[in-house]
C-alpha cells in the first residue's frame, strides 16, 4: 500500500488523480460515432439551364443523342445543323464537325454557348432563338414549355 507522508505530495497526488479521473470520464463520453466508410459532401454545380436542356432535348429528339434529320442535316440531341455549327466554329475558333454532334458533351457545350448569349432567365427567348425565327418559333416554344417543370 502506498503511504504518502508529506502534505505537499499528498495534495499533488490527489490533484493528479482527480485530473485523471475527470479526463477518463470525459473521454469515455466523448467519442466519434462508429460508421463504416467516409462521408464526403459534394455540392452539385449550379446549372440554370438544366430544365431547358431537358425540355429542348425532349422536343428535338426525345432525348436521343444519336438522332439525325436528313432533311435539315441536323444531328445529335440538340439537332444542330451545319449552319449553326459553322457559326459556332467561326465565333469560337473551334473545329467541330457534324459527326461531333453525336457526342452529348460537345453538343451541350454548343447549345450552352448560344443559351448564355441570352442569359439564364429567359427560357422562351433562348428556345425561340435556338429554333430559328418566324411564326414556327411560337409552336416550338409551346412544345418546350410543356416539358419545363412547373
Amino acid at each position: 500500500m502506498l503511504v504518502i507522508r508529506n502534505d505537499y505530495l499528498k495534495m499533488k497526488f490527489l490533484k493528479n488523480v482527480s485530473f485523471l479521473l475527470v479526463f477518463a470520464l470525459f473521454s469515455a463520453t466523448a467519442y466519434a460515432p462508429v460508421r463504416p466508410g467516409l462521408d464526403l459532401l459534394r455540392d452539385e454545380p449550379v446549372n440554370p439551364f438544366r430544365e431547358l436542356i431537358y425540355a429542348v432535348g425532349m422536343v428535338e429528339t426525345g432525348l436521343d443523342t444519336l438522332a439525325y434529320n436528313p432533311l435539315e442535316e441536323a444531328a445529335g440531341y440538340f439537332q444542330i445543323r451545319p449552319v449553326r455549327l459553322d457559326d459556332y466554329n467561326k465565333r469560337t475558333g473551334s473545329r467541330y464537325s457534324l459527326k461531333d454532334m453525336y457526342n452529348y458533351r460537345i453538343a451541350e457545350k454548343i447549345f450552352l454557348y448560344y443559351a448564355e448569349q441570352t442569359g439564364p432567365y429567359d427560357f422562351e427567348k433562348i428556345a425561340k432563338s435556338w429554333n430559328g425565327s418566324g411564326s414556327m418559333t411560337i409552336d416550338y416554344w409551346n412544345k418546350v414549355k410543356y416539358y419545363l417543370a412547373d
